[in-house]
């Protein structure tokens, strides 16, 4: 291929990317410059190949320039948030990876590649707005909303795992040590968290809470420690977070995806109590309670070098583990209750329940979304009702319904294997004196059968390992959580 061809190639390739491309030569004008970097720096390419850098950018100079000073330099900057000004005054905020470009040893130009974040930095700062605003009414003693909304009488259950949960949750409100709080996405972290808090002593302070996983690290610590003018590009004298939440509490969700160097700084906050911001030399102590929330299992993350191990003994002193919806079956009749009178109000509904066959696929279902699909599962179900009483299988979301038919037309498909291999001669499945053996399943009410089938497997297996539940669950293929459960459903004993 032909090079001008391949280079031609190369060339359109860089410019339908979603990231800005600015190649700059060894006499800092600039050689290449994609659309996306033009629509991040509300520039025409056209008016910018060609010119010098400090034409184009009359905000910057060779100090302040990322490209400029990697090209003067010969040093690589990677993920540096920059805020400049182009030449019509317009603010822009990227968040920048600049590399020398060599021939041999020498430096013939600099390639920068930036990630818009503009608009993210914007909505940051009025969020730190907001959350100082309702600080200083607070301490001020005027009426606020404090950003929380939950308490524990907010956390809905009865089985013995959500209890456990919730008793570790209160006994920590009593106390000032941080919390480590480990749950699969939508099992109500935030939740327990706000719970805490407005249990706790602090809970007539501020509240902070701050996603990691949202922010690129080199701006979440900024906005974590706060800013001098002159720290950086751009930079403005601001307090971060944790001033902000100074006698309260700050929550760091997904705390695994913050960057191995941020938690570094972060445990030396928490070691000294005190923060030192970005470009300062000052120390400002601070009276900060973390509560930190993961989605991944923190041991794991740890083996992974995801989450460093003297990070989550500094903040795992206590440790607070919810449970999965699979994991407490039991919890999903009276949560399917209270959303529904909840969404009756949002929807301006009278729905009263779900069928029987309904709440039988609640039960079964995975609910990989937890309690958070569950709940948006009911407000989908509780939209397509028209004046019915009751959720029936026609109104579930899809992909609930169509497990479930899978599952029914599996029983129909095979069951004269099940007649023959699972059971011997007939056997009565339930109170009803319903004989496996002698019965067509089509002529019965299909989740009757199905409970009966599944009640006479889990007793034969139980049986088969002498009662021991571990052993049978591996062999259902079930988690133990779940065979104690249908045991309890049948009324099933060791």
């Amino acid at each position: 291929m032909a090079a001008g061809l391949l280079e031609n190639f190369f060339r359109e390739i860089l410019d339908v990317l979603d990231v800005g491309i600015h190649i700059l030569d060894a006499n800092g004008n600039t050689v290449y410059y994609n659309s996306a970097m033009g629509r991040l720096e509300r520039l025409d390419p056209a008016n910018v190949v060609g010119k010098n850098l400090l034409e184009v950018f009359p905000s910057l100079n060779r100090e302040t320039s990322t490209l400029l000073y990697v090209l003067n330099t010969g040093k690589t900057i990677i993920d540096k948030v920059q805020t400049y000004f182009n030449f019509k005054g317009q603010e822009i905020t990227a968040i920048n990876t600049t590399c020398p470009l060599k021939k041999g040893e020498e430096i013939v130009g600099a390639l920068e590649i930036a990630k818009d974040i503009t608009m993210l930095k914007e909505l940051s700062e009025k969020v730190l707005f907001l959350q100082n605003s309702t600080k200083n009414k607070l301490e001020r003693g005027k009426e606020c909303h404090p950003f929380t909304r939950f308490t524990f009488d907010d956390i809905i259950g009865e089985s013995r795992e959500i209890k456990k949960a919730v008793s570790m949750a209160k006994k920590a409100a009593q106390t000032s040590s941080q919390v480590l709080i480990y749950g699969e996405t939508g099992t109500g972290k935030e939740l327990f968290a706000q719970s805490i808090h407005n249990a706790s002593a602090r809970r007539n302070r501020a509240f902070i809470a701050q996603n990691c996983a949202a922010l690129p690290e080199s701006l979440l610590e900024g906005i974590l420690f706060g800013t001098v003018k002159g720290g950086f590009t751009g930079a403005i004298d601001r307090p971060g977070l944790f001033e902000q939440a100074d006698g309260g509490t700050l929550l760091l969700d997904e705390i695994n995806s913050m960057g191995i160097n941020l938690q570094a700084k972060l445990l030396r906050v928490l070691q000294e109590g005190a923060v030192r911001r970005v470009g300062d030399t000052n120390i400002i102590p601070v009276n900060v309670r973390i509560i930190a929330t993961t989605n991944e299992d923190p041991v794991e993350s740890i083996k992974n070098g995801i989450i460093r191990k003297d990070l989550f003994y500094r903040l795992g002193v206590v440790y607070i583990k919810i449970p999965p919806l699979r994991e407490r079956r039991e919890d999903i009749p009276v949560l399917t209750k209270y959303f529904i009178n909840r969404l009756n109000d949002k929807l301006g509904k009278k729905v009263l329940g779900v069928s029987h066959q309904v709440m039988k696929v609640f039960i079964d279902y995975e609910w990989p979304g937890n309690i958070r699909e569950l709940e948006n599962a009911l407000e989908g179900s509780m939209n397509m009702i028209g004046d019915e009483s009751y959720i029936d299988m026609e109104h579930l979301p899809f992909y609930i319904s169509e497990q479930c038919n899978q599952k029914c037309d599996l029983y129909k498909d095979f069951k004269s294997e099940i007649r023959e291999e699972v059971f011997s001669g007939d056997i009565p499945i339930n109170d009803h004196g319903l004989n496996i053996g002698a019965m067509d399943i089509t002529d019965s009410p299909l989740d009757r059968v199905i409970d009966g089938i599944e009640r006479e497997i889990i007793l034969k297996t139980l049986k088969a390992y002498s009662g021991n539940i571990t052993k049978a669950a591996e062999k259902l293929r079930i988690k133990r959580q779940t065979l104690q459960y249908k045991m309890k459903k049948y009324g099933l004993t060791i």
